[in-house]
């Protein structure tokens, strides 16, 4: 029972972080590689084979909580979330986690031995199968998003500060799902613009 995990969506200016965690069957799927180093058409094929054959679960930490823990801290919470899915709590040996540090000892719920990979998503084939679920996941919800608002091209650049997100921003203002605390959307807060959307409060 070893558990890989991985986020998607720190960097974003809108929308939530999503982790992953998933524990790999055997055989494992063959091809894992970190998701942003596959075409999309391979990670959705990669994805249906893991959710197919694999144990896998989701956490998400919402725009509010980004907002009031900081994004270190949403990241932990959901990565927390989406271990504590799985329901095979008891049988965890370990969960391996992309990057250089880990929920333990940052959130309370929290209650497994843990390491920390650096690049793991790119080494570790259950880290690397995390990471396709979480950004699969994510970017799904980015594009039922943008049927809803349209003008900040999230169906392309997933809620990221591209150029077309940021002209959307300074035309249109923020919706309720950008991130206050981030600072290119902050700004709109602190001086609204007079054609910013009277969600902005």
């Amino acid at each position: 029972m070893i558990v890989g995990v991985d986020e998607a969506g720190r960097g974003p200016l809108a929308g939530p972080v999503v982790a992953a965690a998933v524990i790999l069957c055997k055989p494992r799927p063959a091809g894992l590689d970190d998701s942003k180093k596959l075409s999309g058409v391979r990670r959705a094929e990669l994805e249906t084979v893991i959710k197919r054959r694999c144990r896998w679960a989701v956490g998400i930490a919402d725009v509010e909580e980004i907002d009031r823990l900081n994004i270190f801290g949403a990241t932990m919470l959901a990565m927390t979330r989406a271990v504590a899915a799985l329901q095979c709590c008891d049988d965890i040996v370990e969960v391996r986690v992309d990057g250089n540090l880990t929920p333990a000892g940052r959130v309370t719920e929290w209650r497994w031995t843990a390491r920390a990979i650096v690049g793991g998503d790119a080494i570790e084939p259950c880290i690397s199968a995390a990471s396709i679920i979480a950004k699969e996941h994510r970017d799904r919800m980015m594009r039922a998003a943008a049927l809803d608002h349209p003008h900040y091209g999230w169906t392309t650049n997933m809620g990221y500060g591209a150029p077309e997100h940021l002209r959307a921003l300074a035309q249109h203002g923020p919706t309720p799902l950008h991130r206050r605390s981030f600072a290119p959307v902050a700004k709109y807060f602190s001086h609204p613009s007079p054609e910013s959307h009277t969600t902005i409060s």
